[in-house]
């Protein structure tokens, strides 16, 4: 960060100071750059400068956290690789339910959007990085026949959050995380064979049992 600052400031690093946000030349005030501009400088495609990397650790105590946990049964085609799911369950923390019906069909929808992930949905390029998936002709959305027969099971926990309005957690968005997880743990349940990528294709599981043996 100083070696760009300093670049910038034409000033040598030793004598740059940060204060305030600011990166400045230690006794002119006038002479300085905000964090926030020198970092921007570096993510640009293409620039003269490298990006600049860091990592940090915090403690998120205002907000309220959502908690599930998700198993999936499958059928696997040998003959094919196709991934059949047979049952689905999700079992999430919703703090405290203000509108079961609401909620169950917010779970619903993300596991849905999961699974596209897990089995269907994926950016295709050709070998000029032109991108073949780029309509919904092309690119395998999930349908209603990917959904179990007896649809996505829910199971509703309610521990009230004292961060959350009425203590209700996040529903949305949580459910879409655990499904690619829950389906390559019963790939791997009913065929040995870890997948490692997704989307869990056919074309690919096919030919890891095909490795496989």
């Amino acid at each position: 960060l100083l070696d760009v600052a300093a670049e910038q400031l034409e000033a040598a690093p030793e004598d740059l100071e940060v204060l305030d946000g600011f990166v400045g030349v230690r006794g002119a005030p006038d002479s300085r750059r905000s964090l926030a501009e020198i970092a921007a400088s570096t993510m640009q495609f293409g620039g003269r400068y490298p990006p600049i990397f860091a990592s940090a650790s915090e403690a998120n105590t205002t907000q309220a956290p959502a908690f599930g946990a998700h198993l999936a049964r499958v059928r696997v085609d040998p003959e094919t690789g196709a991934v059949t799911v047979l049952r689905y369950v999700a079992v999430q923390d919703v703090g405290r339910a203000l509108n079961p019906a609401a909620v169950r069909g917010q779970i619903q929808g993300g596991v849905t959007q999961g699974l596209g992930w897990a089995l269907r949905e994926q950016m295709i390029f050709d070998e000029d990085g032109q991108l073949l998936t780029a309509s919904l002709m092309d690119y395998a959305l999930p349908k209603v026949a990917d959904i179990p027969p007896q649809g996505i099971e829910t199971v509703l926990v309610e521990v009230p959050s004292p961060e959350g309005p009425f203590g209700a957690r996040p529903v949305g968005e949580p459910p879409v995380i655990p499904v690619a997880g829950a389906v390559a743990n019963a790939v791997r349940a009913a065929t040995g064979v870890r997948a490692t990528a997704l989307p869990i294709s056919a074309q690919g599981l096919w030919a890891q049992l095909h490795a496989a043996t």
